[in-house]
């Protein structure tokens, strides 16, 4: 939730593309022809999310050979090494099942503790895995940086998949197999496959080799089909906020459908019960802002091996224990992340005036940010919630139990973050350890002397990148709705016209109200009635997350410029149209 005054200069609101006169989508709702126009769809046939339009499972690269090599060591062990976050535990829990449902002889994982052995295939996890003595590693959602932990699997004599999604360095792991729609010269149609979609692409390549089988080795009765690890697919890939493209849209889709029919995996519902989501009605939202949290808090405070044992629960019983524990952990993150962000707001107001700007009266093209206090598993989600009041890319440090920093960086459209940090190692080969991720979020470590100089060479950076044009100081909105238009068909069209996500968002609408009354909810939540001035309509409004800390109510204004979706609001066997306020700007 932000105001106009909060962030480092004003937000200034810009409408989506206007539809196309010409283009017609065939008797849908108005407001979703216009959304859907805005996003780049121009024939109907572009609305289809049926399994037959997911790119064929043999066009991405490298999983003939994954399969192949799945195969030699079927009657032998494999060990499944995962990320601690939510697509590496979808990930990892899609591999084990469906390898133990096409009879793999022994099949098992092993996540990393963050607090202990850090991010991917370190020569640590190798040496903790080899006691278990695979005969093969397979990394998901990990893996394509770890050439120093593939190098001491293959000096032991244990063969590594690597199935990742992350952007490869400057030098690729020597594993006998990489699966990565992001490496140079891969011809699959899609660079925004979750590690969960790569995942789900090998056991689709896989099932459908062991189907062709005829001696003897194939499928064993009662085998899992690819289509009924959708669930997890879609969970994960939600939650890591990949761009949804057409071929992840049609991945969500199809899971999305699965779980709302309530064929899911039993920890998948027992979390959306106990975040008390409604499972036929469910949207990527709610696995996105509801089930993902849950399961990351435990790669957060504690052991994704939790999560990780959730999701492959076959006992509704022991998903209901291990979801109340992960609920739990989500409690405890959201306390610790209060406190880390109460100082890091305090920090930012330090940093600059009530317009915006440093005390030499240049912006701040970036952010650094770092307490000693702070929480190794929670700075990422700080480096977002300031990221989304400052609009600008933002690095949030803890300290790490070796005395180096771990970072947590969150970036904004325009800043490729990733990149960024690959330029500063080249220019300042000292000050990075090691860093890897996305254009949007990135990790690094690097030596506590050297914080001061990285957040100069990081600020620097960002400012030639964005050779000091403004970088997110705008609100995308799909424009005005007339009066008419607010209501709660308008809002349950847009609900089925989804799913919504990274690259395809939500619709956003903006438009002035007249604040008629106001009450604060939950602590920090503000509840609203508005009403379209000269109509005498009101509609019921929320603004999660309005009260931080310097914000009160006595500041609220009369009326206001307000970005919104439209939400449907189920309570008591009634649903209601609510408008969920994004920006209040005055």
């Amino acid at each position: 939730m932000s105001v106009s005054n909060g962030g480092p200069a004003p937000l200034r609101i810009v409408r989506r593309p206007p539809s196309l006169a010409e283009a017609t989508l065939g008797g849908l709702h108005p407001v979703l022809t216009r959304a859907y126009l805005a996003r780049g769809i121009r024939s109907e046939s572009e609305l289809s999310l049926s399994l037959e339009r997911l790119l064929p499972v043999g066009t991405l690269d490298g999983v003939a050979a994954a399969v192949e090599l799945l195969l030699a060591h079927r009657q032998r062990r494999i060990l499944v090494v995962g990320d601690f976050d939510a697509d590496g535990a979808t990930s990892t829990a899609l591999i084990v099942r469906a390898l133990r449902s096409w009879g793999f002889a022994a099949v098992d994982f092993l996540v990393p503790n963050r607090f202990e052995f850090g991010y991917g295939l370190t020569p640590e996890i190798v040496a903790l895995a080899a006691s278990r003595e695979p005969s093969l590693i397979v990394t998901v959602d990990n893996g394509i940086s770890s050439n120093a932990g593939v190098a001491a699997a293959q000096a032991l004599g244990i063969a590594v998949l690597v199935t990742d999604h992350h952007l490869p360095g400057a030098e690729l792991p020597a594993a006998e197999v990489i699966v990565n729609p992001n490496l140079p010269g891969a011809q699959f149609g899609s660079r925004a496959l979750a590690g969960v979609g790569v995942a789900f692409y090998v056991m689709a390549g896989l099932h459908r080799e062991l189907q062709r089988s005829r001696d003897g080795a194939g499928l064993p009765p009662g085998a899992l089909a690819p289509a009924e690890l959708l669930d997890l697919v879609a969970l994960g890939t939600v939650a890591d906020v990949v761009p949804l493209d057409a071929n992840n849209r049609v991945l969500v889709a199809q899971g999305l459908k699965r779980i709302r029919a309530g064929r899911c995996a039993p920890g998948i519902r027992a979390l959306l019960e106990v975040g008390g989501r409604n499972l036929h009605s469910l949207t990527s939202a709610d696995l996105g802002f509801s089930v993902g949290p849950r399961l990351n808090a435990a790669g957060r405070l504690d052991d994704m091996s939790i999560g990780i044992r959730c999701l492959l629960a076959d006992s509704p019983a022991e998903a209901s224990m291990l979801a109340a524990r992960l609920d739990q952990l989500n409690q405890e993150r959201r306390a610790i992340e209060a406190k880390m962000q109460e100082i890091a707001l305090a920090a930012v107001r330090s940093l600059r005036d009530p317009d915006g700007v440093t005390a030499g009266g240049a912006r701040r093209a970036a952010v650094c940010l770092y307490d000693a206090s702070w929480h190794q598993g929670v700075v990422g989600l700080v480096a977002s919630r300031i990221k989304e009041r400052v609009r600008r890319p933002v690095v949030a440090f803890a300290d790490n139990a070796d005395g180096t920093l771990r970072g947590s960086a969150r970036s904004v459209p325009g800043v490729h973050i990733r990149d960024v940090f690959d330029s500063v190692a080249t220019q300042h080969p000292h000050l990075l350890q090691r860093f890897g991720g996305h254009a949007m979020a990135a990790g690094l470590t690097l030596e506590r002397r050297h914080l001061d100089d990285f957040a100069r060479a990081f600020e620097a950076e960002v400012m030639r990148v964005t050779a000091g044009r403004a970088m997110a100081d705008t609100i995308e909105s799909d424009g005005a709705l007339t009066v008419d238009e607010i209501s709660l068909t308008t809002a349950e069209a847009l609900r089925e016209g989804g799913p919504w996500g990274q690259n395809f968002p939500e619709p956003t609408f903006d438009g002035s109200f007249v604040l008629a009354k106001s009450r604060i909810v939950g602590e920090k939540h503000l509840k609203l009635w508005v009403e379209v001035p000269g109509t005498g309509r009101r509609f019921d409004a929320i603004a999660f997350n309005y009260l931080e800390p310097g914000r009160d109510l006595a500041k609220l204004p009369e009326s206001a410029q307000l970005v919104y979706r439209l939400d449907i609001n189920e309570y008591g066997g009634e649903r209601r149209l609510q408008l969920l306020v994004d920006h209040l700007l005055v």
